[in-house]
């Protein structure tokens, strides 16, 4: 089932209206409509939240058609026959919470042969400036979720308090180091092994500067 179909029936089961179970993940109604009719997916902390009240695993939540994986709100997966990516804006993917599912979406052009490249990648716009030495702010990034980061490369990340960040990844045995590569001031983010989870939402595999675009 997918993960439309999972939430509809997890709510139907309990008698929730969409505000109801709005209020158990934590969004509003019109979030829970946009995941029941595919438009949006839930972000981990609302499927950890949606998993905690019914005491029923993620994986109950999680559709299988997805291989597990849960886009950060406000991706869009890509098509690889299209080449163009429809957008809707994170918020300060950088060190900020996830935007809300009902922002509206712009579209931005990606070459076909990426998108063909990564077949599940998603489309995020950046606000902030801890990678503006590389990625300026307002530019378009496209995350393959399929790729897992190698030392040095940019990964999107979700921390344990959900928060999305955006950094160069690095790391060792016993410890991981999230380096901003900006001309501001940025501490490294570090985190050891008994530090709680940081998810890898994916790799970046492409952008745009915001200059660049029409």
């Amino acid at each position: 089932m997918s993960i439309a179909e999972n939430i509809r029936r997890i709510r139907t089961q309990h008698d929730m209206t969409q505000e109801e179970f709005g209020k158990v993940a934590a969004v509003s109604a019109m979030a829970v409509s946009q995941w029941e009719n595919g438009r949006a997916v839930p972000r981990m902390g609302a499927v950890q939240r949606i998993a905690d009240y019914f005491n029923i695993s993620k994986g109950e939540v999680i559709d299988e058609g997805t291989d597990g994986v849960v886009l950060p709100s406000g991706a869009i997966p890509v098509v690889a026959s299209s080449a163009t990516v429809p957008l809707l804006t994170l918020g300060r993917v950088h060190a900020g919470a996830l935007a809300d599912e009902e922002e509206i979406a712009h579209r931005v052009e990606v070459p076909a042969s990426v998108c063909a490249g990564h077949p599940r990648a998603f489309a995020l716009e950046v606000e902030g400036d801890c990678m503006n030495r590389i990625i300026p702010e307002g530019s378009h990034v496209l995350v393959d979720p399929d790729r897992q980061p190698a030392n040095g490369s940019i990964a999107v990340v979700e921390t344990e308090d959900y928060r999305a960040v955006m950094r160069r990844w690095y790391k060792g045995t016993t410890k991981l180091m999230l380096s901003a590569d900006s001309f501001e001031d940025y501490e490294d983010m570090i985190f050891g092994m008994d530090d709680g989870p940081v998810r890898v939402v994916g790799t970046v595999v492409w952008f745009q500067a915001a200059s660049e675009m029409e």
